[in-house]
């Protein structure tokens, strides 16, 4: 059959997002477009104990709500089917993810399965799950970040955990897409220095990698446009959400990091987390995140964390295929290319994300995570079986590139 490249490309983000200092207090007004007589809150006990719940429940008090709080890190099956059996259990007409990915997660799923019924695993493809696809729209869903990192809230992915089987697996429909983002930087101060640190290497490298997948005409096209991948290829409207991102977020993640309550840095990183998220979301992802989620699954990993050590290695090694677009991020990353090969400026982008984790305080390399070169094979032999997120890599990658860039990384 003749080779026939793609010519279309597809824009999908959440349709509403409300954004600014303050935005959550119109979290019952959007309730209320939808209809609300009762929401189910689903987030986690940090955030309870916080006091952030609090207010964020005191803005929808005009209806009735239920908080679900048993959300915790990579969350595994079970708490996706606690959640969904809650959500039958009070019927709601609203869902509420507040929270990081994991709790924005939990609240997509639960949305579409307590919506459709069924059990979690047979929307997860095969071999694990039964593959089938999210009949339709779930129950009305809200997004509410308070990390800046996942992009969660115009994600149509969940991420599941099987511990049992040292596995992660996802969930992917457009009908997971929240409806509405809500965006309060205000929510975020409370997070510690830690967690904004690598939810920010999280949020860079999905800007990074969006920036540099492979294009959307330099993929094969479907025969329908119902089998149009996610992950379509980047595309003129990816660049714009990717780079503005990438400054974003290199302009304010020390800033939100060494002090909390920058509430300038804190929307900046909001924003641009959303941003990156739209852009990774439709244009695809690389190398770096099959080898942090093969870590995160065996080894049990924070995601954020393995994400900075691996990127500056997956930098080095795709620079062959990317050099003009990582000297573009070099230079919004504050480094001088001016006189630079095409190497040396590759280099200098790689060398700026290193600096940028190391003044966050991440460094180290996956060595720190426990990590050893007795280790490096599996993990390989795992990360190359995540094809959905190497298909977007702009160099041809196997196990054995994997083993070189994952050593590189230690």
């Amino acid at each position: 059959m003749t080779y026939m490249p793609e010519s279309v490309w597809e824009l999908n983000i959440t349709p509403n997002v409300t954004n600014g200092v303050g935005a959550i207090e119109e979290l019952g007004a959007i309730g209320g477009e939808f209809g609300t007589g009762s929401a189910l809150v689903v987030t986690d006990p940090g955030l309870v104990e916080a006091g952030i719940i609090d207010e964020v429940t005191a803005t929808i008090d005009a209806f009735e709500y239920t908080v679900f709080d048993g959300v915790e890190p990579d969350p595994a099956v079970g708490v996706f089917e606690t959640a969904i059996e809650e959500a039958n259990a009070v019927d709601p007409d609203l869902v509420v993810g507040v929270g990081g990915g994991s709790a924005m997660d939990v609240a997509k799923t639960t949305s579409v399965v307590a919506e459709h019924g069924g059990d979690v695993l047979d929307y997860v493809a095969p071999p694990t799950g039964a593959g089938e696809p999210v009949p339709g729209p779930g129950i009305p869903t809200v997004a509410v970040p308070t990390t800046a990192g996942t992009g969660a809230e115009t994600s149509p992915v969940t991420v599941i955990s099987l511990p049992e089987e040292d596995l992660k697996v996802g969930i992917s429909s457009r009908y997971q897409r929240p409806d509405t983002a809500v965006l309060d930087p205000a929510l975020s101060v409370s997070l510690p220095p830690g967690p904004t640190a690598s939810s920010g290497m999280d949020a860079l490298s999905h800007a990074i990698e969006a920036y540099v997948t492979r294009p959307y005409d330099a993929k094969p096209a479907p025969e329908h446009r119902s089998e149009r991948p996610d992950y379509n290829g980047r595309s003129p409207v990816t660049d714009l959400f990717a780079k503005s991102a990438i400054e974003r977020i290199g302009d304010n993640l020390r800033a939100a990091v060494d002090n909390g309550q920058n509430l300038d840095a804190r929307r900046e990183m909001l924003l641009g987390s959303f941003m990156a998220g739209a852009a990774f979301t439709n244009a695809g992802l690389g190398a770096t995140h099959a080898i942090a989620m093969a870590a995160g699954a065996i080894h049990h990993t924070p995601h954020g964390v393995t994400i900075a050590h691996a990127l500056p290695a997956v930098m080095r090694y795709n620079a062959t295929s990317a050099y003009d677009r990582y000297a573009e991020i070099a230079e919004i990353l504050g480094e001088d290319t001016s006189g630079l090969s095409r190497d040396e400026s590759s280099e200098a982008a790689a060398r700026a994300v290193e600096k940028l984790a190391a003044d966050v305080g991440i460094d180290g390399g996956l060595s720190a995570l426990g990590i050893g070169d007795s280790d490096v094979a599996h993990l390989a032999e795992r990360a190359n079986q995540l094809e959905r997120l190497l298909a977007g890599n702009p160099r041809r990658i196997d196990r054995d590139d994997l083993e070189a860039i994952i050593r590189d990384a230690l």
